[in-house]
């Protein structure tokens, strides 16, 4: 671990001086938060009278905790940050004369990759959990639930697919063109909840997130007003944000599917992009005392670190969840057996979370070289008619498999397309483990 540290700090210490630190920053952060927010909700009881273990979903058990999920739900902030590196992704490569194809091709690739090993590691877990006789049904919820993290690489490879036309027309029409995607996703909303219509509820998946996208482009540009300008934003945001909640249709869990009523999560719904435009507002509020902040060495270091490993971070945090909650189960249910709610549950989070980010820091730290391989200068940019095939059927292939898991028999046609899709899409992109 010193090593590690020596090295972020030589890293840390060699960081340009126009770079926005906030952004990797925010990144981080907002990463650490998910990953907190789902270990706290997610978890298991065991049946004192039969000793099965079941699933538990704070958020079904302890209705007011769906109101932590408004503190927790940050997945617009790293839509945001992904917004701004964009941009100066795009920026830096029509500077460099770099083409769209070679572009993708790099983005794609860290973006990628270090999914991959997740997904076949988990496909091969599901075989065997098959031939040692594990229901299907069990098999696939064992999956799901490590799989989960998946679903935003599902929809972020698309959205940097589109990035370059997207950022095209932020740079043409400004806030309008966040104001059509707003538009677009309260349409699909009244359809859903006005119309019971269903279907184009599932497009918010790009209206939302590629609003909450379009703010990282605003904030790039520098077209974000001043810190008053921005919280009196946030305000409004959050009253109104309250106001459908309260007064309308929408729950008030801001993630996960508590119950069976609508989600705001699954698919999104407009109150996903209030609550980030009140991220938005509060978070670019702080920016300047925060970059006087960040270029204190220690705490840079500490955001270089935990940037370097943060997919890995991120892909991996619910395997090792499932890994603690098997090993206690196995120890005659320890932990497992107190009441959701209750005040010693509350008090067991503290060491539940802290033996959680103990057990993936080691995990992190083998795998996370992964996604720090570059793509190698060598190898040839595979064509556009590949590249974006091939980026589709990965993103319908991990959407699968963060909603249905991976049953484990190799002859079932749904296990083995999900798993065909997703490394067969990586293929015809041209991903490869080659260091570079």
């Amino acid at each position: 671990m010193a090593k590690v540290w020596t090295k972020a700090r030589e890293l840390a210490a060699a960081t340009p001086v126009g770079r926005n630190r906030y952004v990797d920053f925010l990144r981080g952060f907002s990463i650490l938060f998910v990953i907190s927010g789902h270990w706290l909700i997610t978890g298991a009881m065991i049946d004192p009278e039969t000793g099965d273990i079941t699933p538990m979903l704070a958020l079904e058990v302890v209705p007011w905790a769906e109101w932590l999920t408004w503190v927790f739900q940050v997945m617009p902030i790293f839509f945001l940050v992904g917004g701004y590196a964009n941009s100066v992704s795009l920026e830096s490569a029509r500077h460099r004369g770099v083409g769209y194809g070679e572009w993708l091709a790099t983005r794609l690739h860290r973006l990628l990759r270090p999914m991959l090993l997740l997904v076949l590691v988990w496909a091969l877990i599901a075989v065997a959990l098959h031939a040692g006789g594990v229901a299907g049904a069990s098999t696939q919820f064992i999956t799901r639930t490590a799989l989960l993290p998946t679903w935003f690489l599902a929809i972020y490879t698309m959205i940097v697919v589109l990035a370059p036309l997207s950022h095209g027309v932020w740079l043409r029409w400004g806030y309008w063109s966040l104001f059509a995607l707003l538009a677009l996703a309260a349409l699909a909303d009244f359809a859903f909840f006005g119309l019971d219509w269903e279907t184009p509820g599932w497009s918010n998946y790009f209206w939302i997130w590629l609003a909450m996208h379009h703010l990282g482009f605003a904030w790039r540009d520098g077209r974000l007003g001043n810190p008053g300008t921005l919280l009196a934003i946030a305000g409004v945001a959050l009253l109104t944000l309250l106001a459908v909640v309260l007064l309308g249709p929408y729950p008030v869990a801001m993630a996960g599917s508590p119950g069976d009523g609508p989600s705001n999560s699954l698919p999104p719904k407009i109150t996903l992009a209030l609550l980030g435009t009140v991220q938005f507002g509060v978070l670019l509020a702080m920016e300047k005392p925060m970059r006087r902040l960040l270029e204190n060495l220690r705490i840079w270091t500490a955001t270089v670190l935990i940037n370097s490993m943060i997919m890995t971070l991120y892909l991996w945090h619910m395997s090792v969840l499932l890994l603690l909650l098997g090993a206690s189960w196995l120890a005659d249910g320890v932990g497992l057996g107190m009441a959701p709610g209750s005040a010693p549950w509350w008090w067991a989070r503290i060491p539940w979370l802290l033996l959680c980010a103990a057990l993936l820091l080691p995990v992190a730290m083998s795998l996370s070289p992964l996604e720090r391989m570059s793509r190698p200068a060598a190898a040839p940019v595979p064509k556009l008619w590949r590249q974006l095939p091939g980026a589709a059927l990965v993103g319908l292939g991990i959407s699968f498999t963060a909603l249905f898991g991976i049953d484990g028999n190799p002859l079932s046609l749904a296990n083995t397309g999900i798993v065909a899709l997703v490394l067969g899409g990586a293929w015809i992109c041209g991903i490869t483990f080659r260091p570079g």
